[in-house]
């Protein structure tokens, strides 16, 4: 990457706005962007230019997801609250035990699975939750694209969960703390970062588990392209990304790498409808990459402040960003991605 690439005509489509906190989580809402700070509150930042901040949490913000119509927040007052747009906020659970809430989940349907020390939870149609306890503490959870099953990473593997059957859950295992963990898009693949610097993988079909190494750090962000064919990475001094075309998937073969830097990525947000993923490093860069083009383009300089969380809108024209220096920000991209 060059640092003298002219940016100046991003810089003029974005509007910062000092957050006063560190940025744990970054979405929108319909065309409001929502930035979940480290302490207690959520920060919208309206298309029109209004901001408003709404506290959320007795404390920190631990976790977070969003459905695109509301922001579930997990926070170390063992409470689980979701935000609409408006920002209305409802109570979903508080754990009486006074645990933090670690990990929180959404789905399209509208369901949501929480974790709670060696307790995974979850609640589907304003129902009273199911729970699911664990040998040891939830790392990461995420619903099955079809909904109806959570993944639930933990150390020594993966727990495939269905709440509504009655069976035990089907255990992934391989040692190690697993963590952040995700589906493909078809549903075909499952991933999960590690406490080292790599991931591991399962085929669901037969359970054929593959290993992705080779990075400088624990890979703390991670994410498919819109059309499931690569998985972006963080982790590393730059974007790597593992094909996912064949039903292999990437077994026996290498990563493409972009934006080479002497920072690491911290952070990736693929574009919801173009082979576009948007890197944010540990230096304040953002990096847009075209995966189809091999195309690079900055449009965001580094100012020595972490990138912490990103997000693109629905339309895939406005990437919104926090840093760990209580930034944000939103980036018109509309003339940058078409």
């Amino acid at each position: 990457m060059d640092d003298n690439q002219d940016t100046s005509s991003v810089v003029d489509r974005t509007r910062l706005v000092e957050a006063g906190a560190l940025v744990v989580g970054t979405y929108f809402l319909d065309r409001t962007a929502v930035f979940a700070l480290g302490e207690e509150a959520l920060l919208f930042v309206a298309a029109e230019g209004e901001t408003r901040r709404v506290e959320v949490h007795g404390g920190g913000i631990l976790s977070v997801a969003s459905d695109g119509a509301r922001i579930v927040t997990g926070g170390d007052d063992g409470k689980v609250i979701s935000t609409d747009a408006k920002g209305a906020r409802r109570t979903i659970f508080v754990d009486h035990k006074g645990r933090w809430i670690d990990s929180v989940a959404t789905a399209p349907d509208g369901a949501t699975a929480w974790s709670a020390g060696k307790t995974v939870f979850m609640q589907a149609d304003m129902n009273e939750p199911k729970s699911l306890d664990l040998p040891s503490s939830a790392g990461g959870l995420a619903f099955a694209p079809k909904g109806g099953g959570v993944a639930v990473a933990h150390y020594g593997g993966v727990s495939l969960w269905f709440p509504n059957l009655q069976h035990k859950p089907e255990i992934l295992q391989w040692k190690g703390s697993h963590h952040n963990v995700a589906y493909s898009p078809d549903g075909k693949f499952l991933v999960a970062s590690m406490l080292e610097p790599m991931l591991r993988g399962w085929r669901l079909a037969d359970t054929k588990h593959m290993r992705m190494s080779g990075y400088s750090t624990r890979v703390r962000s991670l994410g498919w392209t819109a059309d499931g064919k690569w998985l972006a990475t963080a982790g590393s001094e730059q974007l790597v990304m593992w094909p996912f075309q064949s039903r292999e998937g990437p077994m026996g073969k290498r990563p493409r790498m972009f934006g080479t830097s002497a920072a690491r990525v911290n952070v990736v947000a693929c574009h919801p409808k173009q082979e576009v993923v948007a890197c944010g490093y540990a230096d304040g860069w953002i990096l847009l990459v075209r995966v189809d083009h091999c195309a690079e383009e900055v449009v965001r300089k580094a100012d020595g402040t972490p990138v912490s969380s990103m997000a693109w809108d629905e339309s895939g024209k406005s990437l919104a960003f926090g840093t760990e220096g209580g930034l944000a920000g939103v980036i018109d991209l509309a003339s940058f991605v078409v």
